[in-house]
């Protein structure tokens, strides 16, 4: 399973794919696209973000992979119920197992404390 990537630095080497794949995922998790919402068509979606169609395809596929959107033959392709829930348990799950652990070295080499920043979070 892809992650939603942290910046766009550390897509900058990324398939183009995954980063419409990306920007699917935040749709959904932001509600743009909520349950039982029904994608842009493939020609659509790619005419909005100047790819592919393939490759777009090749995006929704993945989420229809993963179970996160259903297709109803000859009418579009929906979010299912629940796939907002497991798209964000999965990145989650993703970010603490790859992303956080750097974020805490650099923490540590920075000499951070993570109280402080925190603290300045409650502030602003």
């Amino acid at each position: 399973m892809a992650s939603i990537s942290a910046s766009p630095a550390a897509s900058a080497g990324r398939p183009v794919y995954l980063k419409l794949r990306d920007q699917i995922a935040v749709a959904i998790l932001d509600g743009t696209f909520a349950e039982g919402a029904m994608l842009p068509s493939v020609r659509v979606f790619a005419a909005t973000e100047a790819a592919n169609p393939l490759t777009v395809a090749k995006a929704y596929q993945q989420f229809q992979a993963e179970g996160l959107v259903q297709v109803q033959r000859g009418v579009g392709m929906f979010v299912v119920a629940g796939a907002a829930d497991a798209l964000r348990a999965r990145e989650r799950a993703a970010f603490l197992s790859t992303e956080w652990p750097e974020i805490v070295a650099r923490m540590h080499r920075l000499h951070l404390d993570p109280a402080a920043l925190l603290a300045g979070l409650e502030r602003a």
